[in-house]
């Protein structure tokens, strides 16, 4: 069960920065839900998995960009990402290419030294 709760928390880290630069909407989203958006995720971001996303890890890695529309849900799910990539072990470079594989674009570079309360949109 750890390892599975681990694996989720990977997934996470690819949609850090999609998450900081969400366009505003009405939606919030937990840490929870962006996990469970991201499970398809995993094994590309682990490493263990095929050089590029899957097209369901995309469509999750879409569906969390666009429902952190606030900045304090951002903070959290940056928190929460952060925590759950030490975790699990992901790959950095996996982490940062995932939003050009999934041609997401962002502003903000993929990173578990960011500083999350800095974030502001």
């Amino acid at each position: 069960m750890e390892k599975k709760m681990k694996g989720w928390s990977v997934l996470a880290l690819g949609l850090v920065i999609l998450v900081f630069n969400a366009s505003p909407s009405d939606a919030t989203i937990t840490c929870l839900d962006a996990i469970v958006a991201l499970i398809p995720c995993e094994l590309f971001l682990v490493g263990f998995g095929p050089a590029a996303p899957s097209r369901s890890c995309c469509m999750g890695a879409e569906y969390v960009y666009k429902q952190a529309s606030t900045t304090q849900s951002r903070r959290v799910l940056c928190e929460c990402f952060k925590q759950a990539a030490i975790d699990i072990g992901a790959l950095p470079e996996r982490a940062q290419l995932l939003p050009q594989l999934c041609k997401i674009h962002i502003t903000v570079p993929i990173d578990v030294h960011v500083n999350c309360s800095k974030l502001s949109r």
